[in-house]
């Protein structure tokens, strides 16, 4: 009797193997690099398109935060700065510098480039999932530096996650905020030392005698009890 089958067949089993191993590699690669965003990784220091260093611009220069991100205490998302924001200096200074060639791109008319007029595609490095309601508002206006969710971005060239953002990071804070808060004058200095604002004297009256307190852990809890701050643990804080 004749073979039913061809002979090609002989290899079906191990093609068919071989394509269902590969493609539930494809699906464990694209499942941890979408669903587990790399974004969410401390230390992720993507390169931008601009090379713009907060050591020279904050330490150094001293701006404030909200010079260029100017919706913080105002929004519940914080924004990054517009082209508009960075010309405003660079029109004047560092003219010439070939790492601000991308924004004479779009700012400067006798360049007459395609690129005029669109914005600079910064890389987004601090992001929680879409399911996560954040707000920067309440945050900083309650005493929450940008320090404690961004760290010392004022002596990072290029800037890098600091913390995880992890829901139970998220949660330490809410069950402990006297730990974070600071006076509402401090929140923007990323150089804030607690012991030296204690000790800071106005009109000859110490902020610790001011504020009855005697330690930095006092002062927290002496802002806590100030502001009636009661952060909420359960999952309508966050999950709206």
């Amino acid at each position: 009797m004749a073979n039913f089958f061809p002979r090609w067949t002989n290899l079906l089993p191990f093609k068919i193997g071989f394509c269902v191993i590969a493609l539930g590699a494809g699906v464990v690669a694209g499942f941890t690099y979408y669903a587990t965003p790399k974004t969410l990784a401390v230390g992720y220091q993507p390169s931008q398109p601009i090379p713009f260093s907060h050591k020279i611009h904050v330490d150094q220069l001293g701006l404030d935060c909200r010079y260029c991100h100017s919706f913080v205490d105002v929004s519940n998302h914080s924004n990054v700065p517009t082209s508009n924001t960075c010309w405003n200096c660079h029109q004047h200074v560092q003219k010439e510098s070939p790492k601000l060639q991308p924004l004479r791109n779009r700012m400067d008319p006798s360049l007459k480039h395609p690129d005029f007029g669109k914005p600079v595609e910064w890389v987004r490095i601090h992001k929680t999932p879409d399911y996560v309601y954040f707000s920067h508002l309440v945050h900083v206006n309650r005493g929450i530096s940008c320090q404690s969710c961004h760290g010392r971005v004022d002596q990072m060239e290029v800037v890098y996650q600091d913390q995880n953002l992890s829901m139970g990071w998220c949660l330490e804070c809410h069950r402990a905020p006297e730990k974070h808060l600071r006076p509402l004058e401090e929140v923007y200095n990323l150089k804030y030392d607690p012991a030296r604002y204690l000790a800071k004297k106005v009109d000859g009256v110490s902020n610790a005698e001011r504020l009855g307190v005697k330690t930095t852990e006092e002062l927290g809890l002496k802002l806590k009890e100030m502001w009636q701050i009661q952060p909420r643990e359960t999952c309508a804080t966050c999950h709206h």
